[in-house]
């Protein structure tokens, strides 16, 4: 099964603790799509990106249970990326953060 990298990156998470690790690690994360695997997130920052990644990890993160009055749900599942990148290496898209 071959992916498009634009289909194995969903969109960056741009949060507080995501904008501490990116300053003092170089550290950057996104949301992926829930089957792709490390090697296929590595080539898709380095495809989308020009950019050389030093690690990737990844982690399954379960969806949220939430109510509307007397119905509840749930949010679906969904899977985060930390990417590091190598030293010297930045990706524009995060400095106006």
């Amino acid at each position: 099964m071959t992916l498009d990298l634009y289909d194995i990156i969903r969109l960056p998470r741009i949060t507080e603790k995501g904008t501490r690790l990116k300053e003092k690690n170089n550290v950057l994360t996104f949301e992926v799509k829930a089957d792709a695997n490390k090697v296929q997130v590595r080539k898709a920052i380095e495809g989308i990106f020009k950019v050389k990644v030093s690690d990737v990890t990844t982690v399954n993160i379960p969806g949220k249970r939430k109510r509307m009055g007397a119905r509840e749900g749930r949010r679906s599942d969904w899977k985060k990326a930390y990417v590091t990148l190598k030293p010297g290496e930045k990706i524009d898209l995060f400095e106006g953060a």
